[in-house]
């Protein structure tokens, strides 16, 4: 028998059984020829120098194999010679399950992995224990550097090896490897960072409060989280749950446009404000000029935080809705119920977990105060059952799709809750509104327009050239508020009270509509 590994590993029952499965003949080359495969060679001395770990196999008095996985720095087993190879043991392995087969059975058989180049080194030997009085063996077998005790050594001598084909090898990397691989990567990429910071980009904006972007991670595949601090590094404003910020945008066009995004960081910080833009593939283009544009260093020159969906100040409870997006302002409230220790629940829907914002980071901060629900899992937020089983003095805070928010006043209607107590914010015009095209009149302007199904009257205004004042576009505010001369306005905001609308004839005309095909405004 030339092949030694062979001649161990292939006996009568199992050359029978690769005789039946046509595979013999592939092994007939290890019959022939001189005797191989039980020297070591630098090939394979170098092999072992580079692992740092095996697998090795023993067998008890009572037949039963034994394998145990052996680690330690790179080249921990070392080669003696071309028939013998060795390691140490050292202190606090307890490794005796092992120790105690080497007793009454020195056969052993070692298994090597190199799992980046998919390679791997059957061994079979007999191995002895190195003598405790062995000083010069134990030195060869320690390794420089590292400071274990070396308890006990093994000897093994070599009977035969073998190297295996690749085939279902799954390359597997450890750190170091990894390391290896990206750092030229990390180190370009931190160029690419200093480089762009410190380039010099234009300014957007003209409010007084100088933020520079200092961050910038993305949440999820949509969504992207924008870490704004103070130029100069000094705290910020502070701010309450539920504000927002005006942020500049440049569009493609070159025009500056604004939009408003909620503060979700914590509102004890003031180091910095956190943002999160959800890029919307059928939106008027702002979050895509954001995604596209805002990088690194870019300074924004912004006002400070307005709010209009403010959370109540009392120890009153909270049942706060979000969906989607919407978790924005919400996650706030959260934490800063959470701050004042005010007992509340968060309710959070999306598409799908992988599509939430903040759901990994609620879910450890929030455990027991947070419910999920997604469409991938089939669970459905039941709004009629969250109003019925809140707390009677509970306050409703609300932020998502437009269905959402009509879900929840809908069900608040029938279970006679007062209106005051539910708190709602639109980050988008109800589509619901714009249905078909009117005619309106800018008084002021002397100019008629006709307003779009899908347009509102604030925009149209805006595209003929009038100077409307405006800000949240989502009637939330009020700024937009102008008074209806002729016509009869169709109310969709959410700011204007009772005498705005009917003493003083007021609407907002970024959200609401009109109940005739035409309107007259004081514009």
């Amino acid at each position: 028998m030339a092949h030694k590994y062979a001649q161990i590993a292939f006996t009568d029952t199992v050359r029978a059984i690769q005789t039946q499965h046509n595979s013999r003949s592939g092994y007939a080359s290890m019959d022939e020829g001189d005797d191989q495969n039980y020297l070591l060679s630098d090939y394979e001395a170098e092999f072992l120098a580079q692992r740092d770990s095996f697998y090795m196999a023993s067998v008890n008095e009572n037949n039963w194999p034994y394998l145990q996985h052996r680690g330690g720095p790179k080249g921990f087993m070392k080669v003696i010679n071309a028939s013998t190879i060795g390691f140490a043991d050292f202190s606090g392995n307890r490794q005796y399950v092992s120790t105690g087969n080497f007793k009454t059975n020195d056969r052993v058989a070692l298994f090597f992995m190199d799992y980046p180049n998919r390679r791997r080194l059957k061994m079979f030997g007999r191995v002895t224990q190195v003598h405790d009085q062995d000083w010069d063996m134990l030195a060869k077998l320690e390794i420089d550097g590292y400071r274990a005790t070396v308890e006990r050594g093994f000897l093994i001598t070599i009977e035969g090896f073998d190297w295996n084909c690749p085939q279902h090898i799954t390359p597997r990397f450890t750190e170091e490897d990894v390391e290896k691989v990206i750092a030229p990567i990390l180190k370009e990429n931190e160029t690419l960072k200093t480089n762009t910071i410190q380039s010099k980009m234009p300014e957007l904006g003209t409010g007084s409060l100088r933020l520079v972007v200092t961050g910038i991670r993305q949440l999820t595949p949509n969504v992207r989280a924008y870490e704004l601090r103070n130029e100069s590094g000094l705290s910020l404003p502070s701010f309450q749950a539920g504000a927002h910020l005006k942020i500049p945008v440049q569009l493609s066009s070159g025009n500056t446009i604004h939009r408003h995004y909620s503060i979700c960081s914590n509102p004890k910080r003031t180091d910095i404000y956190e943002i999160a833009v959800q890029k919307e593939a059928n939106g008027q283009g702002g979050s895509n000029a954001i995604h596209a544009n805002i990088q690194l260093g870019q300074v924004l020159l912004c006002d400070e935080p307005t709010n209009y969906f403010k959370l109540h100040n009392d120890d009153r409870p909270a049942i706060l809705i979000a969906g989607g997006i919407g978790i924005t302002p919400i996650k706030a409230m959260a934490q800063a119920l959470q701050c004042r220790q005010v007992s509340f629940h968060l309710h959070y829907a999306g598409r799908s977990l992988a599509d939430m914002p903040f759901q990994d980071r609620l879910k450890r901060a929030l455990s027991g105060q947070i419910s999920f629900y997604s469409q991938e899992t089939n669970a459905r937020m039941d709004i009629a059952n969250i109003l019925k089983q809140a707390p009677e003095d509970a306050w409703i805070y609300v932020c998502g799709p437009n269905r959402l928010l009509e879900d929840v006043i809908q069900q608040a209607n029938i279970f006679g809750l007062d209106a005051d107590r539910i708190v709602y914010e639109r980050f988008s015009q109800q589509s619901s509104v714009l249905v078909k095209p009117i005619s309106v009149t800018f008084a002021k302007s002397n100019k008629t327009v006709i307003v779009s199904e899908h347009q509102s009257i604030l925009d149209a205004a805006i595209d003929a050239g009038i100077d409307a004042l405006h800000s949240c576009k989502t009637g939330q505010c009020k700024t937009c508020a102008v008074t209806v001369l002729n016509g009869k306005a169709k109310h969709h905001d959410n700011c204007l009270t009772d005498q705005d609308r009917n003493t003083q004839n007021l609407m907002c005309p970024c959200v609401s509509r009109s109940t005739t095909d035409a309107i007259t405004l004081d514009l």
